[in-house]
């Protein structure tokens, strides 16, 4: 995969596996520990929404520093484009937990939440495997993974502190 800028590449895959995770993990635990749909649903597009912002000024300040730092010309990838990649894919990856807490109710919203999130950090896992050419299935159940820890601890946290 020549053709894949490896910068737009890593703001893409960062973007969608940061928002799987973090998303679901705030899901997750808003959603164990307050029982009101609207709130659920609430915080979970203020949190992806801004995280996406701030992942997006994080990608276009960091890579700016890399430009900057870079005396031999070879960084080419636009600061611009870059950002919006990691936000889009950030919104993307975002989305894949949200729907089913808007689509079901609770306790099925949040099972849901976690297959739909389990299932694309698989398939992003496996897929960046297959991309970067090292094994696609290792590569999947890494990012499954990660997944989970950040998505028991966004769990413990909401039943701790219930409200």
């Amino acid at each position: 995969m020549h053709h894949i800028h490896e910068d737009y590449l890593r703001s893409g895959l960062f973007g969608i596996q940061d928002g799987l995770v973090s998303t679901t993990g705030v899901v997750i635990g808003i959603s164990a520990g307050v029982e009101h749909k609207a709130i659920i649903i609430l915080a979970a597009f203020v949190a992806v929404t801004v995280e996406a912002s701030s992942m997006a000024a994080g990608q276009y300040s960091s890579e700016k520093a890399v430009h900057q730092m870079d005396r031999t010309g070879k960084h080419t990838d636009s600061l611009i484009l870059g950002a919006l990649i990691m936000f889009f894919g950030y919104l993307l990856g975002g989305m894949v937990p949200i729907i089913p807490t808007v689509l079901f109710n609770q306790p099925q919203a949040r099972i849901f939440a976690i297959l739909a999130a389990f299932i694309g950090l698989f398939i992003l896992g496996y897929t960046k495997g297959h991309l970067v050419k090292v094994k696609p299935l290792r590569s999947a159940l890494e990012l499954f993974i990660i997944g989970a820890i950040a998505t028991t601890i966004g769990l413990i946290v909401g039943y701790l502190f219930r409200v």
